[in-house]
């Protein structure tokens, strides 16, 4: 891995964990306006506790060290899947219900750096199944 690679890849994945980290308290804690907002999107309030949980396990996953075993770096994969359906969740969320192009730009910049941290991932936080 290049030294440019592994430097976009920590700045996307420092970035991603603060987020995900600072929405998830959010949501763990159910600060009224994020109450608000998932009423008006219409989901149930106790969806933000099952988001702000798997949101802090996502970021303690993503952020441990290259995995040597394979079970480790699915781990990883499953962290970045739950962030990319959450995010893009969020995204069409705000769009069924005519929200503002500004109410996308958290989740979208959010979706972006999980993409980002995923494509730029070291050799070692990838799947090997040749050793499986």
């Amino acid at each position: 891995m290049t030294k440019r690679n592994k430097i976009i890849y920590w700045i996307a994945t420092i970035w991603l964990s603060l987020g995900m980290l600072s929405t998830g308290v959010v949501q763990l804690l159910k600060l009224e306006q994020e109450v608000d907002l998932f009423v008006r999107l219409g989901y149930p309030i106790y969806f933000l506790t099952i988001l702000g949980v798997w949101k802090l396990l996502g970021v303690v996953t993503i952020l441990l060290p290259d995995g040597s075993h394979v079970l480790l770096n699915l781990a990883k994969e499953w962290a970045y899947a739950g962030f990319f359906f959450s995010m893009s969740g969020a995204m069409f969320s705000h769009i069924a219900i005519g929200d503002s192009v500004k109410d996308l730009f958290g989740p979208s910049l959010l979706l972006i750096l999980t993409l980002v941290s995923w494509c730029f991932r070291p050799a070692g936080r990838k799947i090997n199944f040749t050793n499986a």
